[in-house]
């Protein structure tokens, strides 16, 4: 690592940087979070101000630009500028703008920006230096780059829809009348630019092009079942709260006595000991016998499969817990997760999330003082940091900006050349110093790898595809779970064969150690000693256990980081709370919201906030790397999956807390497009539950499916008419795509202008052109299977991009390498080691 200058002692992990922030609602998370870490962020809105803030939910539901909680929620510590960069003056205030800046975000559809003369190629002759972030639907290149989309639709192409809902219905959108797919690709963006400027910075002094694509980032909510089709696994089926997978309703939502509760009940040597805590709670209240407690839950998901265990009983034990958990509140169910180290949550409501003594304790929530238009100064409670650092806590935010607040300020910065921040010479860099570099970023980054299952791990792998050394540290003796978890390859259940676990480690090294025993941690303290960062999973107890803590880690190494991620937290009364993304998506407040008004809550496929987490933890490593670079000063980060998940659902956060509305189940209905919905298409050989996404997301779209429909009588009803009507329209549209390929329907309303897309599964987003012209799916060596398949980046760098050259490591692969190459060990040494059976 090189050293940090003396001087450079920053009051925030980015606040030497400034981002200019184009994008509108499907990109305004990224700045939001880098904006919480520090960075000079500057909202250029056009003279109308961003779509965003006609958005509701509105304070007091009263319409206009400064009272859309949408905006509120994502534009806090931005500067607001106007600019009209459609005009020639505007264009070159821009220029300007991004002369003096070191990232740019924009979410105008690909090829716009380069329509306007702004694009990344225009902008990098004025700024050699700038990192340019586009999010863009499909990516900004392939056959669906320029297509139609809304959240509906990137959601029914990246196969989570497919596995979300009720069997009987249509599948439905994550996050109900929240949108979802641009938030996920929005904050994996922000990770996505701080390691292109960590590349400037280190290596080449260059900006590069960051081409994000919500398609892709979103198929990370589908738990890497996307790759069922190329490893030759079943394709999942959905199934409301859970999901069927060859013949199986695995369950993973549960009626209680006052609402619902997220349960894990699963098998293998990951789940054994919580569901046997389970079952012998169920026993001693009288709800099964002994023989029944006591089956082979190590065993009992093989037992299934191959035949031993009759389906019948399966469901039959559903049944059993299904009649203890009704006699169960969810407070009940809670405190028992707490004492009795049960894999449960409740389904919290909006109010539920409010009220949260996890999220009192740990001071999570921030009340701000701000102007609302007609309202006077209000106190408004928002969602607070998204991670808590050690050496450099995020400050609170302030209000969001007004409309143009700041333009003269910061035009006015730009008529003085003092004002104009430098940028790499203000980090230690010598500016002149462009070498171009094709090399990955983070080669010079080595990682300590203690993270679980997959919310973790799947931040590491982004970590390991742009160069990262990563030593991944597993037991025989305590099988990751993510190696129990289906898909896998063949549909054979061996633990080399997870595709969950291949894809959220692929390109890491692997050793095994036994740390139940004392003399292995001699070895894990020399990996510390290797490491520029590490990354753990454990509960907040199980490090300081090994006297591995952060306070006994930071006396060895003070400038080593250390991110410590789980669902809650490290500290409050919830911090031991183990568990799964379901059980965090639970209590966060996703699963309620997603379903039919008139069923229980479906939830949003699987462990979702396994799904989002990685990319939060991602930006958060990244932002302490370059404190590091900067100042040689090492931190710990305290990461809770639910406290980062809570900022994608904070509109509705806010609509609770200022308007008193809870967010209830709409289906696939949507606040401010109609009509909307999910349609069913003709079979195929394939399956017979085949389906299409339609959303008419303005007046155009809606004239032009009215005339496909030959109903040109209804194309000239307004958006509000749309939505009085829009159970009529839906059963108009059903009876026209109902018969029809969909496939060919689709492109048939894309030529037309019309957001739609057919609800893909694994085989066609497999098939997908798009998937297929982008490289998202690879295959890579691996040692035991020869060859598997994994995922690709789900984002392109210009320049420097990432390599997959590998699957997971198999039990223990590296071992012998890592002790010799990494730590110097001599043979003696390493038999001494296996001897004493450390290596297992």
């Amino acid at each position: 690592m090189p050293d940090a200058p003396e001087d450079a002692v920053p009051t925030s992990m980015l606040s030497p940087f400034r981002v200019l922030d184009l994008a509108d609602e499907r990109g305004h998370l990224c700045g939001a979070i880098l904006a919480q870490m520090g960075a000079d962020v500057i909202a250029v809105e056009p003279p109308e101000g961003s779509s965003a803030r006609r958005l509701a939910p509105f304070a007091g539901d009263v319409a206009g630009p400064e009272r859309s909680l949408h905006h509120w929620a994502y534009n806090r510590g931005k500067r607001s500028v106007v600019l009209d960069v459609r005009t020639d003056e505007g264009a070159e205030q821009l220029k300007a703008l991004a002369a003096a800046a070191d990232i740019l975000i924009e979410s105008a559809g690909a090829g716009a920006m380069d329509g306007l003369g702004l694009g990344y190629d225009a902008l990098s002759e004025v700024n050699p230096e700038l990192v340019y972030v586009s999010i863009t639907p499909f990516g900004s290149d392939g056959p669906k780059a320029t297509w139609m989309a809304s959240d509906l639709t990137l959601q029914a192409s990246a196969v989570n829809m497919a596995m979300t809902g009720d069997s009987d219905r249509a599948p439905v959108r994550t996050g109900g009348l929240l949108p979802q797919a641009f938030h996920n690709a929005a904050s994996e963006a922000a990770g996505a630019a701080l390691i292109a400027l960590w590349e400037r910075q280190t290596v080449s002094g260059l900006g590069q092009h960051v081409d994000m694509s919500a398609q892709q980032s979103m198929n990370q909510a589908c738990q890497s079942y996307a790759l069922s089709t190329p490893i030759g696994a079943t394709p999942p089926i959905r199934h409301a709260g859970g999901v069927l997978v060859e013949g199986l309703h695995i369950q993973l939502m549960w009626p209680c006595a006052d609402g619902h509760a997220s349960v894990t009940f699963l098998f293998g040597p990951g789940f054994r000991a919580f569901t046997q805590n389970l079952m012998d709670w169920v026993c001693e209240e009288g709800f099964c016998d002994e023989a029944t407690r006591d089956k082979n839950w190590t065993e009992y998901a093989m037992m299934l499969l191959d035949g031993r265990e009759p389906v019948s009983e399966y469901e039959r034990l559903k049944q059993v817990l299904a009649d203890f958990f009704a006699t169960k509140t969810k407070a009940e169910l809670l405190d028992a997760a707490m004492s009795r180290r049960v894999l449960i949550t409740p389904v919290s409501t909006t109010p539920e999330v409010i009220d949260s003594h996890q999220l009192a304790a740990r001071e999570y929530w921030e009340t701000v003082a701000q102007e609302v238009d007609g309202d006077g100064q209000t106190e408004v409670t928002y969602p607070g940091r998204y991670a808590r650092f050690g050496a450099t806590p995020m400050p609170p935010l302030g209000p969001p900006p007004k409309l143009g607040q700041h333009t003269d300020d910061v035009l006015g910065e730009l008529a003085s050349a003092a004002q104009t921040r430098p940028r790499i010479e203000a980090t230690g860099a010598d500016v002149s110093a462009h070498t171009p570099s094709s090399a990955r970023p983070l080669e010079n980054v080595k990682v300590l790898d203690f993270m679980w299952a997959m919310a973790g791990p799947a931040a590491a792998r982004v970590l390991a595809d742009y160069g990262a050394d990563i030593i991944r540290v597993e037991s025989e003796t305590r099988l990751e779970v993510a190696r129990s978890l289906q898909p896998f390859r063949d549909d054979v259940g061996d633990p080399e064969y997870s595709a969950l676990y291949n894809n959220m480690n692929a390109g890491k090294r692997g050793i095994c150690l036994d740390m139940s025993k004392p003399a292995a941690l001699d070895v894990i303290w020399d990996l510390i000693d290797w490491a520029d960062v590490i990354v753990e999973s454990f509960s907040p107890k199980a490090m300081a256990g090994w006297g591995m803590g952060w306070e006994q880690v930071r006396e060895r190494r003070p400038d080593v980081i250390m991110a410590s991620s789980c669902l809650m937290g490290q500290t409050g009364p919830l911090a031991m709370l183990a568990g799964f993304g379901t059980m965090a998506a639970a209590i966060s407040g996703f699963f309620y919201p997603v379903g039919w008004p008139d069923r229980a809550p479906c939830g949003p496929f699987g462990a979702y906030t396994d799904y989002t987490s990685p990319r939060w933890l991602v930006a958060a490593v990244m932002g302490t790397l370059e404190h590091r670079r900067r100042t040689g000063e090492g931190q710990h980060i305290d990461m809770s999956q639910a406290e980062a998940a809570l900022h994608l659902m904070a509109p509705a956060l806010l609509d609770q807390t200022v308007n008193g509305r809870m967010a209830e189940r709409v289906g696939n209905r949507d606040s401010h497009i109609a009509p909307q919905g999910v349609y069913q298409t003709g079979a195929t050989q394939a399956h017979d539950d085949n389906w299409i996404a339609i959303a008419c997301v303005d007046d155009s779209q809606w004239h032009s499916l009215a005339a496909q429909m030959g109903r040109s009588d209804l194309g000239d009803l307004t958006l509000a008419q749309r939505h009085q009507r829009h159970d009529e329209l839906d059963h108009v549209i059903a009876a026209w795509t109902r018969g029809q390929d969909g496939n060919a329907l689709m492109y048939r309303l894309q030529d037309v202008g019309v957001a739609a897309h057919i609800v893909q599964n694994s085989p066609e987003y497999t098939a997908d052109p798009q998937i297929i012209h982008r490289g998202q799916q690879v295959e890579v060596a691996h040692a035991k299977q020869g060859t598997t398949v994994v995922d690709a980046s789900r984002f392109v760098l210009s320049r420097t991009s990432a390599q997959v050259t590998y699957g997971g490591p198999t039990l223990g692969e590296h071992t012998f390498d890592i002790l010799t190459d990494v730590l110097g060990y001599d043979s003696d040494r390493i038999a001494e080691l296996a001897v004493a059976e450390l290596l297992a």
